[in-house]
């Protein structure tokens, strides 16, 4: 395996787990968690395909990345805002 294919692995891994514990349960869509792990998922799987000069998922991938910050930053925002 590349090291594309290691980045990509570990961020599709990301994105799965934060999917399957949303799924089960265990993690709400609108935690800082679920943003986190989307964040980070998304960023890997994203530098991977950068590596391998994949436009069409750089892109996607780019958005995803831009949806979890803001997600993540409104879910800061509030739990900073609350007493």
């Amino acid at each position: 395996m590349t090291a594309a294919d290691w980045i990509g692995s570990a961020g599709v891994a990301l994105l799965l787990v934060a999917y399957f514990f949303n799924l089960r349960g265990w993690l709400k869509i609108d935690s800082p968690t679920y943003a986190l792990l989307n964040l980070l998922g998304a960023g890997l799987a994203g530098l991977a395909s950068a590596l391998l000069h994949y436009w069409p998922f750089i892109i996607l991938e780019a958005v995803w990345v831009l949806v979890s910050l803001a997600a993540l930053w409104k879910n800061l925002k509030q739990q900073n805002s609350q007493p």
